[in-house]
Order: C-alpha cells, then sequence, then structure tokens
C-alpha cells in the first residue's frame, strides 16, 4: 500500500530535498542544517498555519492523495450474456429491442414527493467558496440544462458583502443568494432542483425563511459535516476590515482580525489573510426532529440531510434519525472528499473512506429495514469522478443509494468550459483544444444539440455549462454502456449481483461475493446436468 508522504505535496506548495523519504514522517532521511527547503516543515518555519491548507486558498480544487487498502478499483462489474432486466412492460429481450442506447439513467428521490434527474449525479455543496462564487453562472445553468439537482452550499448568505439584516438580525436581502437561485430557476425544465444547505449560523440567520418565502424553494438540506473535515466549513479573505465585519456577523475569525498585534502583523503584511470558520454542529435526536418539522411548518415539502466520515455512531444516528423523520434524501460523504477548502491533513488523516463507510451503510440499512423501518432514499459521495463509480456506488448500496454526489470531478468541466470560451476570446487556445477547432461549434460535440434546443437562448448559456452538459452526457452513455453489459435497462434493476470482488478483504469489508466464488453454485449446477 503506498501511504502519502506527509511532509511534501503540490497542494501545500512543497518538495523533499533528498530522493529518500523515511515513511512515516516525510523528512527527508538526512536533514540537512543550511537546507533552503522545500518541505512542509521548511515552510511552516516561516508560514506557519498558512501550510495547513491547499493553495492558492480560491483558485485551486484539491482532493487528497492518500491510498486507501481497499477502494471502490477492488471490486468490477459483471458482464452477462443473457437476459435482459428492467426494458418497458410488453417488450421481449432480443438483440433487437435490449439495446445500450435505450438504457434508462434516470432515478429519482424522495420520501413521497420524489424528484427525478436524467442521469443519477448531483453537484457537492458550492456554497462561500470563492470558486463556487466566480463559476457559478456554468455550474448552475450546466446542472439545470443537464437535468441534475444542484447543491447551494452553506454560509452563502452569511459572507455576502450586500446582506442586509432586520431588526432581529435575520436576513432582509441576501443579493447572492438570489442570483445563485435565480441562475438556475434560468434553465430548470422540471428534472432536478436546487437545494440550499443550513449549517449553525444559516439557521441562525433565517436561511430556510428567506429562500423559503422570496423563493418558494420546496427543498431544503440540513448539514452535519462532509467527507472532507470534521470542523465547520471555511474560507479566506484578505481585507482586514472585511474580517472585522464577518466577525460581526457571529462567524469565527482567526487570526482575532480584532486584536491590535494582528492588526500590526498585517499591515506588516506577514499575515495575508484570515480564515473564516462555521461552528461545530451538536446533534441530538430531539433537535434534529424539531428541526425538520419545523422546516415542514414553514412550507418546505422535502428535508434532506448530508453528513460527512464521521465514526459508525454518527451514521447510525443520522440513518436512524433520517428514518423516523421521513428525511426525502440522506446524502453520506466519505473521506477524503472535498474542493480544496479544507486542511490538508485532515483531508487525507481524517475520516472513514467512502468504500467502508458505504459498505456500513448498507449493512445498518439492512438492519433497520429488519426492524420493518423504511430508509430514506441515500447517496454517496466521496472522491467520484466517473460513471463506473457511479455503477458501483449505485449497485453496492442497492436498493437504497439513487445518485452519486459529485464535487470537484462537476466543477472541473464547467471550469474547462469557461476557459475555453476565454482562450478562444484570446486566440490562445492549447493544442489540447484547438486540434478540434477554434470556435465554440467546432470544439463542443454537444453544442449543436444544445443550439437546436434553446435557440436565441443559446446566447445565455456559458460554455462552462456546455461543458459540465458535455460531462454528464458522457457518464449517461457510459452508464448505459456498462448498465446494458450488465443487462440492467433500467437503474432500480441494478443490484449487488452485479458486482464481484477483487480480493478476499474486500469481499470481507464489502459483503459482495469473492470474484473466485460469485455465482459458483450456478456455475457447478451447468457443469453438473
Amino acid at each position: 500500500m503506498n501511504l502519502r508522504q506527509p511532509n511534501a505535496n503540490e497542494a501545500t506548495g512543497t518538495t523533499n530535498r533528498s530522493r529518500n523519504v523515511v515513511p512515516m514522517s516525510g523528512m527527508c532521511t538526512i536533514c540537512v542544517d543550511g537546507c533552503k527547503g522545500n518541505c512542509e516543515l521548511f515552510k511552516a518555519a516561516f508560514r506557519g498555519r498558512e501550510v495547513i491548507y491547499p493553495g492558492p486558498f480560491g483558485e485551486v480544487v484539491a482532493g487528497a492523495d492518500k491510498d486507501y487498502p481497499i477502494d471502490y478499483s477492488h471490486i468490477n462489474i459483471h458482464g452477462y450474456a443473457v437476459g435482459a432486466k428492467g426494458l418497458p412492460d410488453g417488450v421481449e429481450a432480443g438483440p433487437d429491442t435490449a439495446i445500450f442506447p435505450d438504457v434508462d439513467t434516470e432515478t429519482e428521490y424522495g420520501w413521497d414527493k420524489k424528484v427525478k434527474m436524467k442521469v443519477p449525479i448531483f453537484t457537492g455543496a458550492l456554497g462561500s467558496t470563492e470558486i463556487a462564487r466566480k463559476n457559478w453562472e456554468h455550474f448552475a445553468v450546466g446542472a439545470a440544462i443537464s437535468g441534475i439537482t444542484l447543491v447551494c452550499g452553506e454560509n452563502v448568505c452569511g459572507i455576502d458583502p450586500e446582506l442586509e439584516l432586520d431588526s432581529e438580525g435575520k436576513i432582509a436581502k441576501a443579493p447572492d443568494m438570489d442570483r445563485r437561485i435565480e441562475t438556475y430557476k434560468q434553465f430548470h425544465e422540471g428534472y432536478g432542483e436546487i437545494l440550499v444547505q443550513m449549517n449553525v449560523e444559516d439557521t441562525r440567520l433565517g436561511v430556510a425563511e428567506y429562500v423559503g418565502s422570496k423563493h418558494n424553494l420546496e427543498t431544503i438540506e440540513l448539514k452535519w459535516g462532509q467527507g472532507a473535515k470534521c470542523i465547520g466549513g471555511e474560507i479566506k479573505v484578505d481585507s482586514l476590515e472585511r474580517a472585522i465585519e464577518l466577525k460581526r456577523r457571529g462567524y469565527i475569525v482567526t487570526p482575532d482580525p480584532t486584536r491590535h498585534d494582528i492588526q500590526e502583523a498585517f499591515k506588516d503584511t506577514a499575515i495575508k489573510e484570515f480564515e473564516r470558520h462555521s461552528r461545530l454542529g451538536f446533534v441530538t435526536k430531539e433537535a434534529f426532529l424539531e428541526e425538520v418539522d419545523r422546516l415542514r411548518g414553514l412550507g418546505f415539502k422535502r428535508i434532506t440531510l448530508k453528513t460527512g466520515a464521521y465514526s459508525m455512531v454518527e451514521l447510525a444516528m443520522a440513518l436512524r434519525y433520517c428514518s423516523e423523520a421521513k428525511i426525502d434524501l440522506l446524502t453520506i460523504d466519505g473521506a477524503p472528499g472535498g474542493t480544496g477548502m479544507s486542511p490538508w491533513p485532515m483531508m487525507n488523516e481524517w475520516g472513514i473512506p467512502t468504500f467502508y463507510l458505504q459498505a456500513l451503510t448498507y449493512e445498518f440499512a439492512e438492519k433497520l429495514k429488519s426492524k420493518g423501518m423504511r430508509i430514506p432514499d441515500l447517496a454517496i459521495a466521496g472522491g467520484f469522478s466517473g460513471e463506473d463509480g457511479v455503477f458501483k456506488a449505485i449497485a453496492m448500496g442497492a436498493p437504497y443509494v439513487k445518485a452519486v454526489c459529485m464535487g470537484r470531478a462537476l466543477m472541473a468541466p464547467g471550469m474547462v468550459g469557461k476557459n475555453i470560451a476565454k482562450w478562444i476570446e484570446d486566440k490562445n487556445l492549447p493544442k489540447s483544444v484547438s486540434k478540434y477547432g477554434t470556435t465554440a461549434k467546432e470544439i463542443f460535440v454537444c453544442y449543436e444539440e444544445l443550439a437546436d434546443k434553446y435557440g436565441s437562448e443559446m446566447k445565455n448559456i456559458p460554455l462552462g455549462a456546455v461543458g459540465i452538459y458535455s460531462f454528464c452526457q458522457k457518464t449517461k452513455v457510459g452508464m448505459q454502456q456498462l448498465m446494458a453489459g450488465s443487462r440492467n435497462f433500467n437503474l432500480s434493476t441494478i443490484s449487488r449481483n452485479d458486482l464481484m470482488a477483487l480480493t478476499e478483504e474486500a469481499a470481507k469489508v464489502s459483503g459482495i461475493p469473492y470474484i473466485m466464488e460469485s455465482y459458483r453454485e450456478n456455475a457447478e449446477r451447468i457443469l453438473e446436468e
């Protein structure tokens, strides 16, 4: 197993001087007095806490690179030469009727009032980070035209420079939230939805009341945590005045911008930025059920929950409480998730990795089901990027898992499309793109499809959105091929039987049959006939 060396990484802008490195510490085998760097110990000696975070902060998205003992690559998908499950009623299976382009990749979630999506993926929480803010138009329109759900993450209202509060300290005006919701709604066509997350600060500010009354949103999401970190959400700000403003709004801001020594260090440029943190949540069953009831009383038709890579105790709490509260969707986010706004050591070394967390999720869901309890629809998050992982997650969690939540994998195509637009304008296309042409129509394989559908409205669809749509189409076709090969022509027919574990350890953790035992009885029966 190749474990991460914890003293140098591109994410923190650090490197080892020596080719020989101690595996445990990540230090060079010989640490020389007079070394000019640039390992994390070297950099931390003069930049301190800055070295904790991937950077440049707010300009990159980063994912932890620790190689866990088991992951989804340790299971494979079965293919079959006979059968066809999930064909429309009355259709007899055969070579002319069971063709992969007809595979239905639509999914839905919700306790009673369902939300449909064209493909079983949706965005991670795009909240108060600078990456989300400056790319929002691309992300939101892309999700809308792709027919998938868009999650507007925590703290969007709380950090809005133009936020206005009423006499009771509740939101009276939140222009950035208004912009985000209206951008998605402009192209929403009945598939997917925009849902807004709430943490402790959001609840105190009255985010639910604001988005419910002004925008008539049908869904709101509570948040216990995520797969990248076990502390609250964070951003960085490079203005002393802004840092003080956020502290006055009730946020945790470090280092404390109101202290004289910190202000002097900022003037000296030794401190160049401040961190804004959210508070830790404290979950109790009673408070959770009361909050769900309160939100339903505000008119929300669906309540969802996002939880993170905590211990199996919190996982059991989430499943049990969500079942009792009739939560519409529970998203379970495993380590090492994250989009780069989390402490780098925490992203690598904290939390239950996604594969293990999903194995526990299925085990616990089965136990609750045996008690006669209904399991809420589930989504899995934490490091997915392609249709193979989506298939495996849905199959491994069948029949409970309805979709996969993707963070960086859905953000990257939006940023690529945005940058292609800039490169076209500047006549500076890289060779990786220009080999397909020099105009958007030549470069984007889905451009004419969208232009034919939207006509004159195409001018309002940014190329970042076209990038996300193209990625979703690739995911759809890839899913159709994998599903057809496993003879599943409807997402609902995918099961755990469609997977095999490549190692005995993976089989033990997941409960998926070991490759040398999977379907053995069926095979032996044929041999003995």
